[in-house]
């Protein structure tokens, strides 16, 4: 059977699939509600939207490539002639209008954005249908090997959609300003579970398809597709972890407290809208910690420590369930709504669940984290240190920086000590019922804030303005004490003072983020004598938590410390986390081992997903 007669059967059964089941109007996508112009997409909502899709497709192994039939519901404008979708590398084979075959134009490819696909239709029109298939080089997909995967017998194919790479696998609206519902069949290999950001199988069936159902509306960067010999065990009746066989076990062990956080979430700003909750352990070369994908969070295996003690990354994405998918930054230049305000949810979480003792070390490091991000930046990219970015003719991935993160939860804690935290709840919960399933902008945030919180005079005082458009650190940061780092402090202190280690029963209880504070902590012009001394004691080279590792490896490559190399070599071509990656290689840059980075970069780049091998290529000037 050719390519084009597969598409063509794949469209028939495509356009039969729309015809029914069609979800109800919302809120979020009625027409009236206010478009915002994203510069990141050549789609216009104003003249035709695209509000509901049924996806029919093809999961090749083979030839690393998805063959799909996307099914558009559409709402043209009174005057509208053409609807335009975004692409990129995709192979268009058919485009039909309420079933009729129409000739489209696809514009001049951008670098960042893609090409327009550009679709003649009548103010009439009902229903957009596109037969294509996927480049080997989709950036939003990476493919696997079964050797690459944790048991090394099933290939495994996960997306990465945010901030602009859905484009790569679906011909779609690709701004996070413009939301639509979904339904999918999808078939797959045999022994292979396909799951998607919406309601999901449970387990595998002998046909190798499988249908999807997402009726809560969604925009592009969270639609989500996972292929893989995966298996399923639910935590609580309404969530779960998938992972494959051999990891399962410690991923049910290390989310054990999940359902604990979603009653904890709720019990703050109201009730879960999603009604599952899933999480699936990807493989390592997955290039975040977590994506936030609705009903099934992607989770990297470098949250496995085996303690519970890296859980907060999953109170973040389960946050996300309100601030971002519920309430979405219209355009990527207000990212900090999406992430300032979840890592504050998150802190949250951590305090109601483990104790506000333990949520304060985690501010702690995030206030570190925040002045050490902010002062490198400050060199190089200092506009990217305001909350507010601009991101015209850039990646929008560029303002995925610790920033929008760190110093949008600051900004917030600061309205919290500002007006109290009964009062600032309250707020909050308003704010994610109020505008659920709608877009934000910054702009749009202020004049929210000041209508149902702060009056002119607060907002002034609290130099809200600097925060939100300047670059840097506002002097009015909230302090963080903790007392359990204070401790810590008190042990490193006397061992740089006088070469005496802590009792082994002392930092035996110790969890990771004391750990992380000490290493953090250590002195710049530490020798490797006391580094030798410091891992014979700790064993921190042979840490099994990554987070403890690639601490580690900053203070070791610095200092010249040798016998660290071998396991930085393996770290590098084991893990793909991007936020491990960078500081890891650039600290070998700084110290003078350019060549040794290189050297194990071209071992490492073909496990890297797109995102991480994008953002290494540019740190390490490589080019293939």
């Amino acid at each position: 059977m050719t390519i084009k007669s597969i598409f063509l059967q794949l469209m028939s059964a495509a356009i039969l699939v729309s015809c029914s089941n069609q979800p109800e109007t919302t809120e979020a996508t009625d027409k009236k509600e206010m478009i915002v112009r994203d510069q990141h997409t050549h789609a216009q909502p104003d003249v035709a939207v695209a509000t509901h899709l049924d996806w029919v497709a093809k999961v090749d192994f083979e030839q690393k490539k998805i063959m799909a039939t996307a099914n558009w519901d559409i709402k043209p404008s009174a005057d509208a002639t053409e609807i335009i979708f975004d692409i990129y590398d995709l192979k268009i084979f058919e485009v039909r209008v309420d079933g009729k075959k129409v000739e489209t134009t696809v514009g001049e490819m951008d670098v960042h954005m893609g090409q327009a696909l550009i679709v003649p239709i009548s103010p009439e029109a009902k229903e957009v249908s596109i037969a294509y298939e996927t480049s080997t080089g989709a950036r939003a997909l990476q493919w696997l090997d079964a050797e690459q995967t944790a048991g090394k017998k099933s290939p495994f194919l996960f997306t990465q959609s945010q901030a602009i790479l859905a484009r790569t696998w679906v011909p779609i609206q690709d701004s996070p300003g413009i939301r639509f519902t979904y339904e999918a069949t999808v078939s797959v290999p045999p022994n292979m579970l396909a799951l998607m950001s919406a309601e999901n199988p449970k387990e595998k069936n002998a046909e190798g398809v499988y249908t999807f159902k997402m009726p809560q509306p969604i925009p592009a960067y969270l639609m989500a597709l996972a292929v893989g010999d995966v298996y399923f065990e639910a935590i609580s009746d309404r969530a779960g972890v998938y992972a494959e066989s051999s990891l399962l076990d410690t991923a049910v062990y290390e989310f054990a407290d999940l359902e604990d956080m979603i009653q904890a979430a709720e019990s703050l700003y109201g009730p879960y809208a999603w009604g599952q909750y899933d999480l699936i352990v990807l493989p390592p070369s997955f290039p975040f910690g977590g994506m936030e994908n609705p009903r099934l969070t992607f989770a990297t295996p470098t949250i496995l420590a085996g303690d519970r003690s890296l859980v907060a990354l999953v109170a973040h994405e389960l946050a996300h369930s309100w601030s971002g998918n519920l309430v979405t930054n219209a355009t990527w230049d207000d990212f900090w709504l999406n992430e300032g305000f979840t890592v504050y949810f998150e802190h949250r979480i951590m305090e109601k669940v483990y104790g506000k003792e333990y949520s304060e070390m985690l501010a702690s490091l995030t206030r570190a984290e925040l002045f050490e991000a902010a002062e490198a930046m400050m060199e190089d990219a200092p506009n990217d240190t305001k909350l507010k970015l601009d991101l015209a003719a850039r990646n929008p991935d560029d303002g995925v920086t610790s920033i929008p993160y760190n110093k949008g939860y600051f900004f917030l804690r600061l309205i919290e000590e500002e007006v109290g935290r009964e009062k600032f709840d309250a707020f909050l919960k308003n704010y994610f019922e109020t505008n659920k399933f709608k877009v934000m902008t910054t702009e749009q945030f202020i004049t929210y804030l000041k209508a149902n919180l702060l009056s002119e005079e607060q907002y002034a005082t609290l130099l809200a303005d600097e925060w939100i458009y300047e670059t840097g650190i506002p002097s009015n940061i909230p302090e963080v004490p903790s007392d359990r780092f204070a401790k810590v402090d008190v042990i490193l202190e006397t061992y740089t003072a006088d070469g005496q280690l802590a009792e082994v029963q002392i930092v035996e209880e110790w969890t990771t983020h004391e750990w992380l504070h000490f290493i953090n902590s250590l002195p710049e012009d530490i020798s490797v004598t006391q580094l030798a001394e410091l891992d014979a004691a700790y064993g921190f080279s042979q840490s099994g938590n990554s987070e403890i590792l690639a601490a580690w490896f900053q203070p070791t490559i610095r200092a010249g410390y040798e016998p660290v190399y071998p396991k930085v070599e393996y770290f590098l071509t084991t893990v793909g986390r991007r936020k491990f990656l960078t500081p890891t290689y650039k600290v070998l840059i700084d110290s003078g081992n350019k060549d040794m980075a290189l050297a194990i970069y071209e071992k490492a780049r073909p496990n890297y997903h797109a995102v991480s091998r994008e953002t290494m290529d540019a740190l390490l000037g490589y080019s293939e």
